[in-house]
């Protein structure tokens, strides 16, 4: 069998047309495929837009569930933050002026107390006594001396008669200068004793007269302490203690 000149170019024109109508329907489904996929995305967005605002809901009650207290646990209080210290800018002092200011008074001067005065010294004192027992008797005895014995307000004076020693009753001497007991001689204590009166309490005062006084004040100036001495003659001499 011979093959036509012609058959070729018929059978080739035909398969042309064939295959540009198969793209041409891919492409149409593929513009179809990605046209479906833009509805669907814009249709997804407009789904998404609220018609109406949205209204908000009110917060629903809060449920308290109490805990038994068998189960409850304490709860401890946060730790509280620390006090940052106050920087060198904080510590700012604000000084104010009183309204009124009092005058400054100096204090007065102190002055220095006066150095004391030494004191004068103290007298050492005096005795006064007989030079000795026979003196004091022969002074009595020539009255040159008068001697008295007192107690509690009552006087006795002594006389010597005939060396005998007797004692009566006398007034109190206006002035007189009381004689230690331990100088007045034992026979005279005695003489006393047998007076009735008591030997115990007796203040023993002597009295002087006018010359002997004198003598005895220029003693008492003189000196400032001793022993004042009484003779059997009237005379009054100073010993020192």
């Amino acid at each position: 069998m011979s093959r036509s000149p012609l058959a070729y170019p018929l059978t080739r024109s035909a398969d042309t047309d064939a295959g540009g109508a198969a793209d041409l329907q891919t492409d149409i489904m593929r513009f179809m495929a990605i046209l479906s996929m833009c509805l669907l995305a814009i249709f997804a967005l407009v789904q998404s837009i609220p018609l109406a605002p949205v209204e908000t809901a009110e917060p629903a009650e809060a449920v308290v569930v109490e805990t038994p207290p068998e189960v409850a646990q304490p709860v401890e209080p946060p730790p509280e933050a620390p006090v940052a210290a106050p920087t060198q800018a904080e510590k700012t002092v604000v000084l104010t002026r009183p309204n009124w200011v009092p005058k400054y008074t100096p204090p007065a001067p102190v002055e220095p107390a006066p150095e004391p005065q030494p004191e004068p010294p103290e007298d050492e004192g005096f005795t006064l006594r007989f030079a000795s027992d026979a003196a004091l008797m022969r002074a009595v005895a020539a009255q040159h001396v008068g001697l008295y014995a007192i107690e509690q307000g009552r006087a006795r004076r002594m006389t010597v008669s005939e060396s005998r020693i007797s004692f009566w009753d006398a007034s109190t001497p206006n002035t007189f200068h009381e004689m230690e007991s331990g100088t007045v001689p034992l026979p005279v204590i005695e003489a006393l004793g047998r007076a009735g009166a008591g030997t115990d309490n007796v203040s023993w005062g002597v009295t002087l007269p006018g010359r002997m006084k004198a003598q005895l004040d220029e003693l008492l100036h003189a000196h400032r302490g001793g022993s004042l001495i009484i003779t059997a003659g009237g005379d009054i001499h100073w010993e020192a203690s």
